[in-house]
């Protein structure tokens, strides 16, 4: 079993940056892939980034590709989301997610971070 327990959210301004942290524990040496996801009130939840836990390939929503960041600390087993250049529409709660082996889906989930900007 993995644990993960996000932080960082908060309340920024429109245009401003947050880095949210996602720290694993349990048996972490199951983890193939981290991936942020969010939702926002009244809406699905939508995947946001995505890591390989240990060949560090990368990919990102359209919505985010530019602006946000997503890295991983292995010593820490960590994945960190930095985000940038931020608008309303970024709010949700961010939520981060992994792949176990040898599953190829998400199933341990996080309890999630709130991030608000406000306008």
């Amino acid at each position: 079993q993995v644990q993960l327990l996000e932080s960082g959210g908060g309340v920024v301004q429109d245009g401003g940056s947050l880095t949210v942290s996602c720290v694993a524990s349990g048996r972490t040496f199951e983890i193939t892939d981290i991936g942020w996801f969010r939702q926002a009130p009244g809406r699905e939840r939508e995947f946001v980034a995505h890591v390989d836990w240990h060949a560090g390939d990368i990919d990102y929503a359209d919505s985010v590709k530019g602006r946000f960041t997503i890295f991983r600390e292995p010593s820490k087993k960590a994945v960190y989301l930095r985000m940038s250049h931020l608008k309303p529409e970024d709010t949700a709660f961010y939520f981060c997610a992994a792949k176990l082996y040898p599953r190829i889906d998400f199933t341990s989930w996080g309890q999630g971070t709130q991030v608000t900007v406000s306008s």
